[in-house]
């Protein structure tokens, strides 16, 4: 058993410890190398591009020079010569995440907090944004649609997608999402090329999508300059079940996450220990059916089975560790405030989140979840306030606003409230009143413009 997957003891501090403290992936060496490039391309731009995409990736088999651009063309020519299973897949996809997206966006409003004072908000897409779409191990054009349709969802303008080595069914994804612009391009060049811009490629308003470490850490680099989403490491995924839950679906989920690296986090927490065993004979037995290199040396290296004295027990040790993906049994549901997705029940394995369900598969990692979900419609809009006053609701709270201004020292915030005269009766002025006039004894100022006194009905 200890050859497939580590069991452990809650009750063994020490293992439980190591375990809960696992280490992020090693950023700081990954910047020391990402920060040359970085620099060098906000520098040279394109020619830094070419030069380092050739020295870490080598020639590229068309020949293309960095930053190749696809075409629209070559986008619709991919996508017609997609299989069509291929093509029902990817608009079943963009259905669902558009559905969701649409579900999560916010809404402006507007309401009367006081008589005369009216608040609100407004809800305005970003820009543009550049979606990073990997292509090590393999081609994602799901995360490409993640990315680009959600971010379409919410109005963005203009996306942009770089991908390293994007295939047909990526390039087929893009003319789906209707993106803007895809550039063979990758690693912590391609996000410094997003962030600072190139002859080639303009720079965006905000880069998303997962990457390998030197991807992360260009994102890490950049984030003062050009916003990002989050820093994603490996893949997790923590399974809370008990005795009723299916072993060889467990097992099933565990290879299905940890077969994305090495370094992925693969975990089941239970209170069952028949129950570990059952699910440790079921990884061997499909491992063994299908053999998945990449998974079975994920779950030795860093699997792991956590015995606990209770579920409750299983799901406290999640909040913890507030894994990526999570799956409970719905009675456990409202016990879980920190994951990135959640996952209820024998019958929601976490690919269904990575393809189909509507929900974003980009999600944090190492214990982000903490402080956020998951990549959703709400990374492409800025939610901005509104307020809008009449002289009479500016008098209303002008005593209170002078009162605090002057209690912090900021006499110019008191005197911008004073010099509209609210605090001396506005309603006894009916020429001040008036939108754009001034005082009797003073010229019209049109900074007063803004506030405008509304017509009963």
């Amino acid at each position: 058993m200890a050859n497939t997957i580590r069991i452990i003891e809650s009750s063994n501090p020490r293992a439980l410890r190591a375990l809960l403290e696992r280490s992020a992936t090693d950023l700081a060496r990954a910047e020391k190398i990402a920060a040359p490039i970085v620099a060098d391309v906000r520098r040279r731009g394109d020619a830094a591009l070419a030069h380092w995409t050739r020295k870490l990736e080598g020639a590229r088999a068309d020949q293309r020079p960095a930053p190749y651009a696809f075409t629209a063309a070559e986008m619709a020519a991919a996508w017609r010569r997609s299989p069509a299973p291929l093509r029902q897949a990817l608009r079943h996809a963009q259905r669902n995440l558009r559905t969701m997206a649409a579900w999560q966006m916010p809404k402006r409003w507007t309401r009367t907090i006081e008589p005369g004072v009216r608040v609100g908000q407004v809800v305005r897409p970003l820009k543009s944004a550049g979606c990073y779409v990997p292509g090590g191990r393999h081609p994602l054009p799901s995360t490409l649609l993640m990315t680009a349709v959600t971010a379409r969802a919410a109005g963005v303008a203009r996306v942009v997608v770089t991908c390293p080595r994007p295939d047909a069914a990526v390039l087929a994804a893009g003319h789906l999402a209707g993106i803007d612009e895809m550039y063979a391009l990758g690693g912590a060049q391609a996000i410094a090329a997003l962030a600072y811009g190139t002859t080639s490629i303009q720079p965006v308003d905000k880069i998303v999508g997962p990457g390998n470490v030197f991807v992360t850490a260009a994102k890490k680099l950049v984030w003062a300059d050009c916003a990002i989403d989050f820093l994603a490491g490996p893949t997790e995924v923590l399974i809370v079940a008990g005795k009723d839950a299916h072993p060889a679906f467990v097992a099933a989920d565990l290879i299905a996450q940890a077969e994305h690296d090495p370094q992925a986090a693969a975990w089941l927490a239970t209170d069952s220990r028949r129950q570990a065993q059952a699910v440790v004979r079921a990884l061997e037995r499909q491992l063994a059916e299908a053999p998945n290199p990449i998974a079975s040396a994920s779950l030795r290296a860093r699997g792991a089975i956590l015995i606990t004295r209770t579920l409750a027990e299983a799901t406290a040790l999640a909040e913890r560790i507030a894994p990526e993906h999570i799956t409970v049994p719905a009675a456990e549901l409202a016990r879980v405030t920190s994951a990135g997705s959640i996952f209820v029940g024998d019958w929601a394995p976490q690919a269904v989140g990575d393809y189909m369900s509507g929900t974003n598969h980009v999600l944090p990692t190492a214990a982000g979840a903490r402080w956020r979900g998951g990549l959703s419609v709400l990374d492409f809009v800025k939610v901005i306030t509104v307020q809008e006053l009449t002289p009479r609701g500016l008098a209303r709270l002008a005593p209170d606003i002078i009162t605090l201004a002057q209690a912090e020292g900021l006499t110019g915030h008191a005197a911008s409230i004073e010099r509209r005269g609210p605090q001396r009766g506005l309603a006894a002025r009916p020429a001040y009143a008036q939108a754009g006039q001034g005082t009797p004894s003073a010229p019209a100022q049109p900074a007063r413009v803004a506030i405008r006194t509304r017509t009963r009905r």
